[in-house]
């Protein structure tokens, strides 16, 4: 039997804040700003993001907000390297359609644990999904 393993497709390299994210270079992602515990990215829906009734895949939604959160949480301090989820919990308000805003903010900064909220909002100015977590800033 023989293998055959097609090359992956060069995927453009992104500044998401200082770290390069393939997955959301894949996506699509377009990192807006993160500063003083605040981020913002944005995201226009393709087909390949949309599940069977035509809008947004649930995963799709919470991986936007995940890392809007975690860029809020590395803005900060300017912390270099990456933050690690702890948890997350989201809520799915309505259905997601065309150009997302996905805006993320720190509730409280501790020691060693940030805890941040995001919405993702919709060309009308709806908020379509919401979601909390906590994430741990990464040490070397």
């Amino acid at each position: 039997m023989t293998s055959t393993h097609s090359s992956p497709t060069s995927i453009p390299s992104v500044d998401y804040f200082g770290l390069d994210i393939p997955f959301l270079a894949h996506l699509g992602v377009v990192p807006e700003y993160a500063k003083e515990g605040k981020a913002l990215i944005s995201l226009d829906l393709k087909p390949e993001h949309l599940n069977s009734f035509q809008v947004a895949q649930g995963g799709v939604i919470m991986a936007i907000l995940d890392f809007a959160m975690s860029a809020a949480a590395r803005s900060t301090f300017n912390h270099p390297l990456g933050a690690t989820t702890v948890d997350m919990t989201t809520s799915f308000l309505r259905p997601s359609r065309g150009k997302l805003m996905v805006e993320g903010k720190v509730l409280k900064s501790g020691k060693s644990i940030q805890y941040c909220e995001a919405v993702v909002i919709n060309a009308a100015g709806e908020i379509t999904a919401k979601s909390s977590g906590s994430f741990m800033l990464r040490a070397k």
